[in-house]
Order: structure tokens, then sequence, then C-alpha cells
């Protein structure tokens, strides 16, 4: 395969909220240009980019997948990017190395979550957008009223260039009013050459060119003036001012198509290529100057044959099998041996990328996401990819005994693919924890490691990291005596426990005057202390929040040890702690959703009913955002709970803000059930 040219390049994402058909259009666009020979559906799992088993048996895109085609002389990178925002770390892998968005909305359901989550992300990459209304042909599909909520909830410059011949079932084709012709709906061959404009679309047709010409020509002064004087405007000329206002973001086209039938796809196929910018024309996402050769990797995949295949965008020069790079991460050298063309799970391996492509290449060492590699060392920085914090956690234990290690090394290999797993062990709880964007995201990440690695997990809800502490002044002294013949055991130590303001951080004074207590053993009285604070006396929870004050004792000559002042000082730790009247707290949550303008009070009914407290809401476009703060003991079912009111239109995320006491109802039925837990635990 010859090299091309960063000029005869185009890089899109195919993005929007799930369900929108994304896959089902870059399939269509693949079999209009002739990359695939039959059109595939995601119901018979035969489409080139959900080719993973998991994709097919859940019908919908889990991975960012990449295909490619050809389209007037040009080369079209095509990302395929999941919807659910389970994956959505997926599109923001992509984003940062195109150079165009397509943003897939449905004709039925229009501006969702996941559209504005998108949007705002491209926006602030400064990536030229346009719109494609897709599944005309749905009932209660409505091109117009979806073309209203583009306009108020994304940008008033949203501007069709295509219209529907029809609604709903009876949708017969699309008018292309940048150049004023029509497509007739092929029903799932190959569509023709344009037609002439129906009759009955001639004066609509004509009505929104105008409008198309008023919002181009606004963005070019000397196209203005000829338009403004009555001139015809030649449709390249217009398709020219029309891509510098794109890449400008002043204007975004908004196309139409019916995937599943292959409608609209060489319209669409025409404004990729007049409307995106080359790489040539955009430059290097990355400042890469110093370097001669530079790379970016934007996803890991775990292949079963190829082992660990990395995707990259070429940043400047030219990649070969024979170049080696240096990874400025681990400044380790890497050499680019098997370089790949992906075609969904097709692999063709190749000599050669050159600057702007996107490719990839298998078997390098200790590459990862988001690594840049270049022919030289340089200080080159990265972008980050804004990936959001995981919201849902669970506790995970191997089904066979003994098998920890391989679990965790699972999860590591996983977390190399989708760096928005995360594995942790809670120092508190002992337990490990595994974190994601939802429970379908934790599950699929287990479906793929019993899979592919052979280890079978079950998941556990995670226990809450509650704490103790205590709120007055207590004193206790404890003396630690034992005698069994021949050497005792003696330690006599006198301590005053305080509450420190906040709750937090612990500190030991010693306030021993004369030398009741020797110095050596004054240390092994605090550790007996901090050993008793891990598991307090309330709910087994650690204890924060407390200083104490070593102030009195007495030692013996021959039995006293740090063994018997560290017993001593633990047991009189317990003593004055259940007098300083102890407490139980919990971590609040900072929490904010986003959900439509119709959910608003029963979402804010469930937060109250969760012993939230509302600090605020932002409406925009037909969503509202809503800031409250709720004890996380609240929220470990709240994505099923958020799903169920919103329909699936609802997202959140949250972290961690401070503790706070519990209510003493909710902490009485914490510390029974510690207590039933202890009693079962010791039967």
């Amino acid at each position: 395969m010859a090299v091309i040219e960063p000029g005869k390049i185009r890089n899109v994402a195919v993005v929007g909220h799930r369900g929108t058909g994304k896959t089902s259009l870059v399939e269509a666009l693949l079999y209009q240009t002739g990359a695939v020979n039959r059109l595939g559906t995601i119901e018979a799992g035969t489409t080139v980019t959900d080719w993973d088993e998991d994709e097919q048996n859940r019908r919908l895109s889990i991975s960012l997948s990449l295909a490619h085609t050809d389209w007037q002389g040009r080369k079209v990178n095509l990302v395929d990017c999941p919807g659910d925002p389970s994956f959505q770390g997926e599109w923001r892998c992509a984003l940062p190395v195109v150079e165009g968005a397509v943003v897939v909305v449905s004709a039925v359901m229009g501006v969702e979550v996941g559209t504005t989550r998108v949007w705002k992300a491209a926006d602030e990459l400064g990536l030229a957008r346009l719109v494609v209304v897709n599944m005309l042909d749905r009932e209660r599909a409505d091109f117009y009223r979806t073309l209203a909520q583009l306009q108020e909830q994304l940008s008033a410059a949203c501007v069709p260039v295509h219209l529907p011949i029809g609604s709903e079932h009876d949708v017969t084709g699309i008018v292309d009013v940048l150049h004023m012709c029509a497509y007739t709906t092929p029903d799932g061959s190959k569509e023709g050459d344009p037609v002439s404009i129906p009759d009955e679309m001639a004066e609509v047709a004509q009505e929104y060119r105008e409008k198309l010409l008023d919002a181009v020509v606004e963005t070019d002064e000397a196209l203005m003036e000829r338009y403004l004087e009555g001139e015809e405007l030649d449709a390249h000329e217009v398709a020219a001012a029309l891509k510098a206002a794109m890449t400008r973001g002043e204007v975004f086209p908004v196309a139409c198509t019916i995937a599943s039938k292959n409608l609209g796809t060489h319209a669409l196929l025409d404004l990729v290529v007049e409307g995106v910018s080359s790489p040539a024309k955009r430059g290097s996402p990355i400042d890469v100057d110093g370097v001669d050769t530079a790379a970016f990797v934007f996803k890991t995949v775990a292949d079963p044959f190829a082992g660990k295949i990395n995707v990259f965008r070429v940043l400047s020069g030219s990649v070969t099998s024979e170049t080696t790079l240096l990874d400025l991460r681990e400044k380790a050298k890497e050499r680019m041996g098997s370089l790949l063309q992906l075609q969904g799970k097709e692999h063709t391996p190749v000599k050669e990328f050159g600057e702007g492509d996107l490719g990839a290449v298998a078997k390098l060492k200790d590459v990862q996401t988001g690594d840049l590699l270049a022919d030289r060392d340089a200080a080159l920085a990265a972008p980050g990819f804004g990936f959001p914090e995981p919201v849902m956690s669970f506790a995970i234990t191997p089904k066979t005994k003994g098998d920890e290690e391989k679990v965790a090394n699972a999860i590591r290999r996983l977390a190399e693919e989708d760096p928005t797993l995360r594995l942790r062990r809670d120092q508190q709880t002992g337990e490990e924890i595994l974190a994601g964007m939802s429970q379908m995201h934790v599950e699929v990440a287990l479906e793929r490691a019993k899979r592919r690695f052979g280890v079978d997990v079950e998941l556990h809800p995670p226990r809450v990291p509650y704490l103790e502490t205590i709120r007055k002044e207590s004193r206790a002294r404890h003396r630690y005596k034992k005698q069994t013949g021949g050497r005792g055991q003696f330690g006599d130590c006198e301590i005053v426990l305080e509450p420190i303001d906040g709750h937090e951080g612990y500190e030991f004074l010693d306030k021993i005057v004369g030398g009741v207590i020797p110095q050596s053993f004054r240390p092994a009285v605090d550790k007996g202390i901090q050993e008793a604070m891990q598991h307090g006396e309330l709910a087994g929870a650690p204890v924060q929040g407390v200083r104490v004050l070593l102030v009195d004792g007495q030692y013996h000559n021959v039995d006293s040890s740090e063994m018997a002042f560290k017993i001593a000082g633990s047991m009189a730790f317990k003593e004055a702690y259940a007098k300083a009247d102890p407490v139980l707290l919990e971590p609040i949550m900072e929490l904010e959703v986003t959900v439509p303008d119709d959910a608003v009070g029963a979402v804010n009914g469930d937060l109250n009913s969760r012993r939230g407290r509302l600090l605020g809401m932002e409406p925009a476009g037909g969503m509202t955002t809503i800031q409250a703060e709720v004890p996380m003991a609240e929220l470990l079912t709240y994505a099923q709970s958020l799903t169920s009111m919103t329909g699936g239109r609802g997202d959140y995320g949250m972290h961690l803000l401070r503790y706070e006491q519990v209510p003493q109802h909710v902490a009485q039925k914490v510390i029974d059930e510690t207590q039933a837990q202890r009693e079962a635990a010791n039967a």
C-alpha cells in the first residue's frame, strides 16, 4: 500500500448517544464505497466494527473500532465509538486524534445526554462537526423537530444540507441542498447517482438552500458581496466556504440518513471529504517541535492472536516497519516492526504509515495508551484524555481459592485496553475493589477476563468505608500484669483522649513528667493505641480525629517490656474510647446528575429519600444538571434507580467530599449488622 499524502486523508470519529445507529452508519459507508461487499447488520452480528463477541451478544459497541475506505481519491479513516456512557473512555481516546466528528442523532429521540457530552468535548478540542440525523424511517421520527432541538441545545449554527423526502415509513429519499440534487432510497443496495429534485420538494429545497447560503456567506465577506449582488454561487465555491466555516466552528452541517437502508451515504461521504479538513491543513493535534518523527498511541487492544496491539496516529514524519522510536514515558526504544492496517478485526500488514494517518503496531514491549513515541528524546506533552472518575465499585473475589494473583493480572491487562477500569485494594476493609463507569462496564470486564484469561470472579457490593471518632474528652488507666513463673509481664499507663476539630488525623503527645515510664517504652504505648484504632468498638471501622495524651504510668525493673506497654496502651485506649462518646462517620459524596427536564421532580424526590442535600440546579437545553451531597451508603444502587427514573437518559458522576456523623437511627443499624457479622464469624 502506497503512503497516503496528508492532504488526501480524512480522519473522523463517529460519535453520539447509544442506540442512534453509529455502527450501522459506518457499515453503510464502507458498503457504499466498496470496502465491503455486503451490508452487515447489528441483529445478525455481521458488521465490520462490532466484531467482538460481547458486542454481538449485547448488540452495542463496547470498544472503539477502526475502519478505512476511499472516496473521491481520499482515504477516509472512520473511528466507530461506543455511545453508552459506560464506555465513554473510548470516544475520549478517539477525539484528540481526528480532525472531524460525525455526531449521530436519532430522528425519534433527538438530542440526548450522550449527544451533548460528545459535542462539548469536540468543541473543547476545536473539531469540525457535522450532525447526521439517522433512523428517519422509524415511527415518530421527525427531522424538523430534531433540527429545532439541535439548534436550541447544541448550536444555532446547525444548518441542514440534506432534507428527507417523505416522513417515517414513507421516506423515499433525500435532497442535497448544497448540490441541489436528490438521492432515492436504495433499500439496502448501493446508492445510485444523484437525480433531479422531485417537484413536490422544489419549494422547500429552495427555501433551505437559501438558509444554507445565508449561513455560509456570513462567514466569507467576498462571497457575501457576490451573493448580495444576486450572483449565482457555484456549488464548489459554497462547499469550500462551508469547509472553512466548519473548520473554524462557525457552521455545523446537518445531514440525513437511514443507515440500515444505505440511504444518504453518497451525500454524506461527499460532505465528509468536502467539509472536514485534512491533517495537512489542520496540522498535528500535539505540538511535536524538535522531532522529525512522532506518533501518539490512543488505544490498546489485547488481541487473542496477535497479542497486544497499539493503535496510533502519525504526528510527523512517517513510520515504517524499520523505524525505531523512543517511548518518551519509559525512555525505552521500541522497534515498529509489525505495522498493521485495521479494518474491524481484520489486520493487514503494511510497510509504512505517513503523516496524519491512523495505524496499528503489534508486539511493542511497554507502550501504553497515551504514550508519545518520537525519534529522539524531547520535552513533548501528551494530551490528557479527560477520563471521568469511575462511579460504580464492586468487591471482587475469585471463585477458585488461590487465584487472587491471576485475577489481578487479568484485570491489569484489561485496564491497559480500558483505562477507565480501576483495581485497588481497600486498606480499610481488605477487599479488592474493581471500579468502573457502571455495573454493565464491570460485568463486561469480568466476562472478558473469564473468556480470555480463564479466571472466574464473583461480584459483591463493596462495604462502605465508615470511620469512627469521639466527641468528648475521656481518661482511662490500664495495668497489664501477667505472672507465669520466671519473668512476667508488667505495663501500666494512663491516657487522656481529646477530639480533634474536623474529625481528622491522630496525635500522640508524651506528657510524662519524670521517669514513671522509661523513654524506651513510650513508643510502644503509641503503637498499641494505633493498632487498637484500626478497628473501633462501634462498627469495627478505623478511628480518626483523636489526640492522645500519655500522662502517667508505672513500670517494673524486671517484668516491664515493650509488649507489655503495647498491650496496656491498647487496653487503656479501648476503655477511654468507650467513655468518649464515640460516633460513626460516613463518606459524603458530591453528586452531579444530568437528567431530562421532565424527570427532575422524580430524581430530586429520590435524592431526598436517600438523605441527600440538594445544592442547586442548572437547566440547559432540555436537560437539567442537579448538584447534591449524598451519603455513599445511599448510592450503591443509584445507577439502576436513575436508569429506571429517566428511561436510560440520565447520567451522573461523583467524588468524595468529606466525612460526616451518621444519624443515630442509621448508625444503630450499621452497628447491629457489624455485631451480627462478628457473632456469625465467632460461631
